[in-house]
This record gives structure tokens, C-alpha cells and sequence, in this order.
């Protein structure tokens, strides 16, 4: 008798650097990964001739989260985990509208994931005692503030306190855990003095790349005991 077919990580916003890491990670161990993505990166492409399954979505609304989720419900009889990794980083400059500012930050970091994970709740249940996941992707922000992105990090912050609401909610089917990283990886424009005035922030003075993440979504996803804990990848910057 062949095993079933594993079910599928949905991973929002895997078009580019964690989320894409991420997909290609379960790729590479034969795990079915959905990708939503806002928009089409050459990225899109090779994961889909990869084998995700990626689905453009529009979180910019409820309306666009809720039937991205009913495309995922009318298509998956379950899932193995949601990884919530969509973001987006506005800061509070002049001329821009505060209220819009704040919007944006709750929309796409508050309203999408306490939406989807109402939504797509019951195909995370039913398949056995901490056998499905959710992480939240949060921000080292949480901890400290930021005088220039008050709204992304009161934003963050939301998720970071809905990590222990679906915690509650959905034991002990269903594991949510966040991470809050720092720095991770650069940008390509990323200039040698900003590297070095970023890498001198943390204790550990590297930006470790994507397979600190990667590694520790693995042992998060194996685990049967730790739920509603956020795990801060920072290098110890708190500590500067």
C-alpha cells in the first residue's frame, strides 16, 4: 500500500528571499508547498516548474483574503501548516497619509493572518495531535518600538499577541508558534557602510541567512510540545 500523498505548506508571500528559501526548502524534501504571491516575480516561475503551486492573491483587502482562502479550501483537503511571511514595511514620512500608513501595516499583517487562519482552520484539524502548524512571522521591532515605523511595528505587535490567541484557540491539533527576526540576509543595494553599521547592531555581527530560519521552522514543525512561543533570531541585539 503507497503512503498518502503529504499535505501541503502554504506559505504567503514566497516570491523572494525567506518565503522563497522556504519553498524551495520543502520542495527539495517532496512536501506539496502553495505559494500566494502579490506580484509575478521570475521567481513565480521557477517555483512553479518546481512543482508549488502558486496562486496570486490580493491581501490588500478582506475581500482578497477571504477568497484567496476559498481558493485554497475548494482545492486542499487539508494542510500541513500556514506559514504567514506576507509583509510589507511603510514608515511614517511627510506628505504620506498616517491613517493609510496604519491601514496598510493592519491589513496586510493583522486582518490577513486572523483571517486566513479562521478560514483555513479546519484543514489543519483532524489529522492527529500536533500535526499542523502556523507560524507567524513577526519583528525584532516587537520588543524595543521604532520611532520610524510606529505602525509596521504596532502592527507586528498584533500578530506577535495573536501567536498565543491561536495558540489557545487551536490546541492540540494545531501548534502557533512566531519568529521575530533582525537582520537575516541584505539586499542586493545594500551599500559596505550600511552592511557594516547594520552587522554591528547585534552581538553576533553576521547577517546568518536564510537557513537560521529555515532551520528553526524545522524543528518547530517537529515538535509535539511548543506552541504559543515567539522565537527572536537577532543575534542577541536585545543585549547591545
Amino acid at each position: 500500500m503507497r503512503n498518502a500523498q503529504p499535505l501541503p505548506i502554504l506559505i504567503t508571500g514566497g516570491g523572494r528571499r525567506i518565503g522563497l528559501a522556504l519553498a524551495h526548502h520543502f520542495l527539495n524534501l517532496r512536501q506539496p508547498v502553495i505559494v500566494s504571491y502579490r506580484t509575478e516575480y521570475p521567481t513565480i516561475d521557477t517555483l512553479r516548474k518546481a512543482g508549488a503551486v502558486c496562486v496570486q492573491a490580493d491581501f490588500s483587502t478582506d475581500e482578497g483574503i477571504l477568497a484567496f482562502a476559498d481558493k485554497v479550501k475548494a482545492d486542499n483537503r487539508g494542510l500541513r501548516g500556514i506559514i504567514h511571511n506576507a509583509s510589507d514595511w511603510r514608515a511614517e514620512k511627510p506628505g504620506t497619509s498616517l491613517s493609510e500608513t496604519l491601514s496598510c501595516m493592519l491589513q496586510i499583517h493583522v486582518h490577513a493572518p486572523y483571517l486566513l487562519n479562521h478560514a483555513l482552520q479546519d484543514l489543519l484539524r483532524g489529522h492527529g495531535h500536533a500535526a499542523s502548524d502556523i507560524i507567524h512571522f513577526t519583528d525584532y521591532v516587537v520588543e524595543r518600538g521604532s520611532d520610524k515605523h510606529i505602525a509596521y511595528a504596532a502592527s507586528k505587535a498584533a500578530l506577535d499577541n495573536m501567536t498565543r490567541s491561536f495558540a489557545r484557540k487551536l490546541a492540540p491539533e494545531v501548534k502557533v508558534n512566531a519568529i521575530a527576526p533582525s537582520l537575516i540576509l541584505f539586499n542586493d543595494h545594500d551599500d559596505a557602510d550600511y552592511r557594516r553599521e547594520a552587522l554591528n547592531k547585534s552581538l553576533m555581527k553576521i547577517a546568518p541567512g536564510e537557513k537560521e530560519v529555515i532551520d528553526l521552522i524545522d524543528y518547530i514543525f517537529t515538535s509535539c510540545y511548543v506552541t504559543g512561543r515567539t522565537f527572536g533570531v537577532d543575534g542577541g541585539r536585545p543585549l547591545r
